[in-house]
């Protein structure tokens, strides 16, 4: 953890406050951290990590970048979303889910489900 922490202050002055310092954690448990610019989008990061697989990861390798998909907050990130959009704190790590999955859900199809059982229940007879 120390040696972790010294690893992050080092990023933190080589690359400058300008850099997301992403910390990724798998269904395993395994965690790897990684620096990213505001500019890297959901796809630019599934692609680096998929080129640069983890030591320790081999057991997780995926067959293509193309199913890694990061979960930020409890939400799927689309492969066009850049860290910048999601206004994460430069310098600082924030940790995000990486798992693997074919395709995502659509964008607030869990609200638009809730919606409609809310409306299916708020019926009232009028005489």
């Amino acid at each position: 953890e120390l040696h972790q922490r010294n690893l992050i202050r080092l990023e933190y002055v080589l690359f400058g406050p300008f850099q997301v310092n992403l910390r990724l954690i798998l269904v395993s448990g395994k965690t790897q951290d990684f620096i990213f610019s505001p500019s890297d989008s959901a796809m630019d990061i599934a692609k680096h990590v998929f080129d640069n697989w983890p030591l320790g990861w081999e057991e997780e390798q995926v067959s293509s970048a193309s199913i890694l998909r990061l979960i930020f907050q409890g939400r799927f990130l689309h492969g066009n979303v850049t860290l910048g959009a999601l206004k994460l704190p430069p310098g600082r790590t924030t940790v995000m889910h990486l798992v693997a999955r074919e395709t995502l859900p659509e964008p607030n199809s869990h609200g638009q489900r809730n919606r409609e059982k809310t409306a299916e229940s708020n019926c009232c007879l009028l005489l």
